[in-house]
């Protein structure tokens, strides 16, 4: 059990890695007026906003990690805990 809960813990943590930055350069776009920038050796992109795109990438991405992997211990300990109880 302890195994399928942290491969539904890695799920959850993909699905929200990839809606994440898909809102993100939705929001990206929506705000500048220009594609978000993927290709980071696209010299008409700003380094500025390259740079810039990779930092909130990263800031969202680490956040998203914690909070999944929170929430899959927490689940664990629930889990373990009314194991116990039966």
């Amino acid at each position: 059990m302890n195994v399928l809960m942290k491969l539904l813990g890695l799920a959850v943590g993909m699905g929200a890695g990839v809606a994440a930055n898909k809102v993100l350069e939705a929001i990206w776009s929506k705000s500048t007026g220009k594609p978000a920038p993927k290709d980071a050796t696209n010299l008409e992109d700003s380094l500025p906003g390259v740079v810039l795109f990779a930092f909130a990438g990263g800031a969202v991405g680490a956040v998203i990690h914690v909070l999944t992997q929170r929430t899959t211990k927490k689940a664990l300990t629930k889990l373990q805990e009314t194991a116990d109880e039966v």
